[in-house]
């Protein structure tokens, strides 16, 4: 899960995805959902949805329908869709995922976007399991502690962090086969991933400060990017994000 004090601006140019997600992993998920032949596929918290536009392109019958209330994420989603000719395939709502009424779709996306269907993790993967078709798949990016964070490493992260905010790996993945799924598929984000990530987040930021230092915004955009720094440096290593395919066990009743 995207810890809780990210926000998301035009600024982060940087950006391919927003999460820790390199091009060779998304190629290969890119490549598992679309083998499923998603007719409809639903992101949840899509942002600009990078990742539904790839499944999209990848699987040419299929239509994207994403979910957020970041309107500028939203339009440079709906550019991105223009640029690659999926204009009317795809749809980028300003609105609130909670208790949404666009699924079940073939394929659900909910990568670091948890929180958007509920503040704890059972009723977002019992949502996520309204919301998919019963042969489909779901796309679960989730956040998860490598190892318990110590009080002092808590206190350095995001605001009231706490060791509840997030399961272990083996729990998460219990969490979700409760919620009426299998792990088809388990995987990890690298620190490599995790690097790139961060330091793409801030560098518009970095750059922008180093070249305008007695401007008049420097001194609080300096702060919220020196502790936004000094956050990932205490949760490197220590947060985890899992990328867990989650197959629908039987049907279910709507």
């Amino acid at each position: 899960m995207t810890p809780p004090h990210r926000t998301r601006t035009r600024t982060r140019t940087r950006l391919t995805f927003h999460g820790p997600l390199s091009e060779a992993r998304a190629d290969r998920l890119v490549q598992r959902l679309a083998s499923n032949t998603p007719a409809t596929v639903l992101d949840i918290g899509c942002g600009w949805g990078e990742l539904m536009l790839r499944v999209l392109a990848a699987a040419p019958k299929a239509t994207g329908t994403g979910i957020d209330l970041n309107a500028e994420d939203l339009a440079r989603g709906r550019q991105a869709a223009e640029a690659r000719g999926l204009t009317d395939r795809v749809r980028f709502l300003e609105e609130s995922a909670t208790g949404t009424a666009h699924g079940p779709a073939d394929l659900v996306l909910c990568v670091g976007a948890s929180q958007a269907l509920g503040d704890q993790l059972p009723k977002a993967l019992a949502d996520l399991r309204r919301l998919v078709s019963d042969h489909g798949r779901v796309l679960l990016g989730e956040g998860f502690w490598q190892r318990t964070p110590t009080p002092a490493e808590l206190s350095r992260m995001w605001p009231d962090a706490a060791a509840t905010d997030h399961p272990d790996l083996a729990t998460l993945v219990d969490l979700a086969i409760e919620a009426g799924f299998r792990p088809e598929w388990t995987e990890t984000a690298s620190l490599d991933e995790w690097e790139e990530f961060e330091s793409a987040y801030l560098a518009d930021t970095e750059v922008w400060l180093a070249e305008h230092p007695d401007h008049p915004r420097a001194q609080e955009t300096r702060q919220r990017a020196d502790r936004h720094r000094a956050a990932w440096l205490t949760y490197r290593g220590v947060l985890g994000l899992a990328y867990l395919t989650l197959v629908p066990v039987g049907p279910m009743t709507r």
